[in-house]
Parts: structure tokens; sequence; C-alpha cells
């Protein structure tokens, strides 16, 4: 990282948004957390832990809360997930490991493990604690990593865990790619995902930021490095192609999330649609709901029942005050100097017509992939095709993981995706070395 100033201090500072985007869901205290981890069964074969794609010990670090061993509990989130901080705000709990708890099936409330996770994590980011891991002595070895994101992080850590060289190169000003940008605050505060990342620099993790990685510069990375991770996200989020789509007050999902997070956007028009029905698009409608639009539809081209966000998701929205128009398709972008009306035509009565008088237009349709610094690998639908267990790809010197190779699932799945790929990386090198 250059220079001393840690990422917290680079972070804005704005309390209208953190006033608006207060916690979904308030943090445990000691007095909560301690009748919560004994509930726990501890099951010696969890399935709570299984159904973690990163395999955090759920039982242990439970059990090490209710012994009132915290330290040791944030060690046991931190072996399995660098991480473990903002999983607990951002995983879909409710499907992964609350959703697998034993407790279901007995007709009782599943453990709040991610309310305990973040409770463990919290108390251990305020006691000021390094993180507890001490890198094996250098090997002489480094690799590159593109993307600053949470594959990259989870990667870089397991390398220098290994005494592997790892630096970040990232083209934003701050690490942690949806994390940091893309993730709604009122689920994960700007502030909070850069303190976690900033422990990462106490084991040698290097970051150079507002560093654009083009084929020049990778064509060089390549030659001074041992390996290379590509952990370069998706792409622009796609666009309807309709007429009016250039229209002042038509943006996308993640330039809104993006915009109010760095605090140079505080407030919205009055009326708002956003286009798609996942979880981006959720964040989005709820995001506009609390900058003050006072009419919030979500349109999507199907129904209820073929939404991709998550059902929780869904019914937060509906609690935030945002209606949902489906089986709808926008045709056209209506308006002068700026967007007045979205026109709609019915799926389910082709030819019927409708106009939605809006403001602002919210694109959420999906992202494209990326392209560019990967051509020459080899894709499956346009993703980056890779081994699961080690991240390698078509060129055994590059490994990749998390969006551009899954198309776009949780955060605790790139992490597990990083985190296999720093282990491959280092047994990869570790056997090329033993047959040099």
């Amino acid at each position: 990282m250059s220079g001393q100033i840690s990422f917290v201090q680079l972070a804005p500072v704005h309390p209208e948004i953190s006033a608006r985007f207060e916690d979904l869901h308030p943090p445990f205290d000691r007095q909560a957390a301690l009748p919560e981890a004994n509930r726990c069964l501890y099951c010696f074969d969890a399935p709570c832990t299984s159904a973690c794609p990163t395999h955090i010990d759920v039982p242990r670090f439970i059990k090490k809360i209710a012994s009132d061993n915290l330290p040791g509990s944030a060690r046991t989130i931190l072996d399995a997930n660098i991480l473990g901080a903002s999983c607990s705000r951002v995983c879909p709990v409710e499907v992964l490991c609350e959703g697998a708890c034993v407790m279901n099936r007995y007709n009782k409330q599943p453990i709040q493990i991610a309310r305990l996770q973040r409770f463990a994590m919290e108390t251990f980011h305020a006691s000021g604690a390094p993180l507890p891991f001490t890198p094996a002595p250098d090997t002489g070895l480094s690799v590159a990593l593109i993307g600053a994101g949470p594959a990259s992080l989870a990667c870089a850590a397991e390398l220098r865990r290994r005494g592997i060289r790892a630096t970040i190169y990232e083209a934003h000003p701050l690490p942690g790619g949806l994390n940091t940008y893309g993730v709604a605050e009122y689920k994960l505060p700007l502030v909070e995902s850069l303190r976690e990342i900033e422990m990462l620099t106490q084991i040698g993790v290097e970051f150079h930021f507002k560093t654009f990685v083009d084929q020049a510069m990778l064509a060089q990375l390549d030659q001074d490095n041992d390996a290379i991770f590509l952990g370069i996200g998706l792409g622009d989020i796609h666009r309807l192609g309709v007429p009016g789509e250039e229209l002042p007050g038509v943006t996308n999902a993640l330039d809104l999330i993006a915009g109010y997070k760095s605090g140079e956007l505080t407030t919205v028009p009055p009326r708002v649609a956003v286009v798609g029905a996942g979880n981006t698009a959720i964040d989005a409608a709820v995001a506009a709901a609390r900058l003050g639009a006072q009419d919030v539809h979500i349109v999507y081209r199907r129904g209820e029942e073929h939404m991709s966000a998550f059902n929780f998701e869904y019914e937060h929205a509906r609690l935030e005050g945002v209606k949902f128009l489906w089986w709808v398709q926008p045709t056209r972008i209506l308006g002068g100097d700026s967007v007045e009306a979205l026109e709609l035509t019915s799926l389910e009565q082709p030819g019927q017509e409708t106009r939605l008088t809006v403001d602002m237009v919210v694109l959420a349709i999906g992202q494209g992939n990326q392209a560019g610094l990967s051509d020459e690998l080899q894709r499956e639908r346009g993703r980056i095709l890779i081994d699961r267990a080690t991240g390698q790809t078509s060129n055994p010197k590059f490994f990749s993981g998390g969006d551009c190779t899954n198309g776009g699932r949780e955060v605790v799945d790139a992490v597990a995706d990083g985190k296999r790929a720093g282990i491959g990386i280092a047994a990869w090198l570790e056997a090329k070395l033993a047959g040099a």
C-alpha cells in the first residue's frame, strides 16, 4: 500500500448517508450473544459447516463464544474465511448455514449464526489485534493479482501464509470490489469493508490502486511474477437496447449504489423505476426509497416466482415500500431533457401498452463477462474456465476465481474461490520447484 494513510482514513464520511442506511440487522452485544451461543447443539457432523462455501467450523466458533473465548472464536472464523466479518453481514444465511441448521427440523428458530459471527469478528476488530497468522518464511516467489475484490483478497491471504509475495493491482481508488462499491450500505458499510481489508497489509499484502492493467502491463507482470491470479469480476451491466436509453436520468444499479456509498449521490428524484428483479435490483430499489424517492417500482419481464432475488430480499423491499410490476417489458424511455416515462408492453396480454411516469430509470438486468485480459484463456459460456479444485486456467501459470468464473454468485463464493486458488497456486509452484 503506497504511503501511510489507511484505507479507513481514505473512506468518505457522510452522516446523512449513514443515518439513512443504518444497519438492516443490529449487532449482538455480549448479553444477547452468550445465550444464543448456548442454544447451539455443537453438532459433530454439522450441516451448517457443510453449507458454508468456505467451510467455517461453525460449532467450534460458537462454542468459543459460549466459553467467552472471543479471540479463539475469531481465529476459527478467520482460519477458514479471511473476510469473515463482511460475510457475516452479506451472506444469504437463510439459504446457507442457518438454512441448514438442525433446529429447523424441530420447528425451532435456527441458531443466529451470522449475528454470532459478526459479534465475534467485530469484537476482534475493536480490540485492535492483528490477524492471528504469521507469514511463512519468504520463498522468493511472487504472484500478481488483478482486481482487489473478495476472490483476490482471499487468494492473497493464502499466499502470504505460505511465504509467497502477493501484490494486488486495482483500477479503483480503494480495495474490496463489490464489497466496497456494490453492496448496499445497510448491509455492509464502506468503512467496515475497508477496515477488514486493511488487516491484510499487516501480513504483507501489497496494493497498487488506480492501476488499470491492460494487455501490455499483464505481459510484463507475467514476465516478472511466478503466477498470475485474475479476480477481474464481471463487466458492465447490460443495456436494454431501447430508444431513449441515452437520456439523462438513466443509470445502472451498481453506479447508483457506488454513488451514494461514495457520497457523490445523496438524493434521487421522486419517481424511480428499477428494471430487473435480482438481489442487486432489490438493493437499488431500496436505496432509491431511502434516498428520498416517493414512488419506486421494480419492473420485471417475468413473474414473482421467476425472480432471481432471494425471497427475504423481496419481502424486505416490500416493507420499504417498493412496488412490483410483473410480466412487462420496457420498450421505450420517453423524455426531453431528461427521463419522463417508461413505456411498457405486457407479456401476458400482447399489444397492451402502458406508460409509467418516472424521473429515473435504473438498469439491473445482469452484467456481461469481462473481456480483454483473459481472451486467450479457455472459456465456458463466456466465463473463464478453471479447475474448480485449484483455480487453474487453461494457461497453467494463470489462476482465477470469483464472478469472472462463476457468473456472479455471493461474496462467500468468491472468497472460497480465492482461497482454493491461493492453495492451488502454492501447490503448483512447489511442484514446479521440486521438478526443476
